[in-house]
């Protein structure tokens, strides 16, 4: 578990280092990844606790076990390379602002200083006019399984942990004309001017951990066979509320304890799933049914609010021996920080199996919303002697957005 939450923190992070490997919600599942984050109707059994309790219930005959560990995947989305142009801006600050120690009068009086003062302000100045209005976006998860088969009530324990984290950047004008006009030559600069500089970076960040017990069981319904599968779960959450000067930021601060806070709670996940004929499955899940609202520490006078709210997604799947289709659809918005807009995803997917141990996937998925990228995703399964699972995933969208996934598995 401490491993798990680790892995999805600095995953979660990777965006101050430079949004969802994974499907748009709550899930990482890097076969289902690779056919557009879908999965509500096509997810194998071994799997199904991370997306659709009731798949539980799709074991063959001979199938005794199946563990997961793990599946990972991350997805960043930074068109403008926020995050390495916000580092340059406090490096660049650390050496302007050391004027601030230098008496006025002995800049004025030294011609080769008052020019070097007057260029690192030119150039400071550039480097804020080229973050202004630039923001990076993360998403990242992981997840470990145990499942268990039976024709009675099959179940599962699962770990998976998933993680969100979005930068800004606050440029004022204020500090813009300040620089400029120094570096021009129209502002005489004194100390208390160089001390108080206004403009701010934003970093936010939310990881939340989930330990269930899933259940399952098949009814049959008119001649219909039905799943119904519950993952009650205990749920923890940190939340980062990072603010700060633009011209002290560091990616690195984001995971301190003085910018963290943290609620544990309960939620439940549960789904459906109805197989019509041999070849056409329908799945509907409901994750996080219960709301929760999580305030973030007052940091710099600034205080945000997480938003946990029932992410409710429908799925079709086709699938023959040598073909899946599937599509998803999300019938209510995923939430995110109150300071952000909501996204509504839909997904398509396909998956080919030329040979019994080789799967080729691929696939697409567009926000409804149009908040985050809309990304094309392709991978490979591996699965040899169909004991070891080995599944890879990538992706590429709109906005220098780009993912991978990796998740190895096995089946008994």
């Amino acid at each position: 578990m401490i491993k798990i939450r680790t892995l999805a923190a600095l995953n979660a992070a990777f965006l101050f280092m430079a949004n969802d490997a994974n499907a748009a919600g709550t899930w990482t599942e890097t076969r289902n990844d690779a056919m557009g984050g879908t999965g509500v109707a096509s997810s194998r059994w071994s799997s199904a606790v991370l997306i659709n309790p009731a798949l539980l219930t799709k074991s063959q005959q001979g199938d005794t076990a199946a563990l997961l560990i793990p599946a990972v995947g991350m997805q960043i989305t930074d068109p403008d390379n926020l995050q390495n142009n916000i580092d340059d801006i406090s490096n660049s600050a650390e050496d302007y602002l050391n004027y601030a120690n230098i008496p006025l009068q002995q800049i004025i009086r030294n011609p080769g200083i008052y020019r070097q003062m007057q260029n690192d302000a030119a150039d400071l100045s550039r480097q804020l006019q080229n973050v202004k209005g630039d923001q990076a976006r993360a998403k990242a998860g992981g997840a470990i399984a145990v499942s268990i088969p039976n024709e009675t009530l099959p179940f599962a324990f699962v770990v998976k942990a998933y993680g969100t984290a979005k930068v800004t950047s606050d440029i004022t004008q204020h500090d813009l004309d300040y620089l400029n006009g120094i570096a021009n030559g129209t502002v005489i600069p004194n100390r208390n001017d160089l001390n108080n500089l206004t403009s701010k970076g934003f970093g936010r960040a939310a990881i939340v951990s989930d330990y269930g017990v899933a259940v399952a069981h098949k009814f049959d319904l008119g001649g219909v066979p039905v799943s119904v599968g519950v993952t009650p779960k205990l749920q923890k959450t940190w939340l980062y509320n990072y603010s700060t000067s633009v011209y002290q930021y560091k990616k690195d601060d984001i995971s301190d304890s003085r910018y963290r806070n943290s609620d544990t709670g309960f939620n439940i996940d549960a789904g459906l799933a109805a197989d019509f004929g041999d070849s056409w499955t329908v799945g509907l899940t409901g994750q996080n049914l219960v709301s929760r609202d999580i305030d973030t520490k007052v940091v710099d006078g600034f205080k945000d609010t997480y938003q946990i709210r029932p992410l409710v997604t429908t799925g079709v799947a086709w699938h023959s021996d040598l073909v899946v289709l599937t599509t998803d659809v999300d019938l209510t918005e995923t939430k995110n920080f109150k300071s952000e807009d909501n996204s509504q995803f839909a997904g398509v997917g396909a998956e080919i199996s030329p040979l019994p141990w080789l799967a080729v996937r691929a696939g697409y998925r567009a926000d409804m919303r149009s908040h985050e990228s809309n990304v094309f995703t392709g991978g490979v399964g591996f699965a040899p002697f169909d004991l070891v699972h080995v599944d890879l995933m990538g992706l590429y969208g709109e906005d220098q957005t780009w993912g991978a996934g990796l998740q190895v598995g096995m089946t008994f």
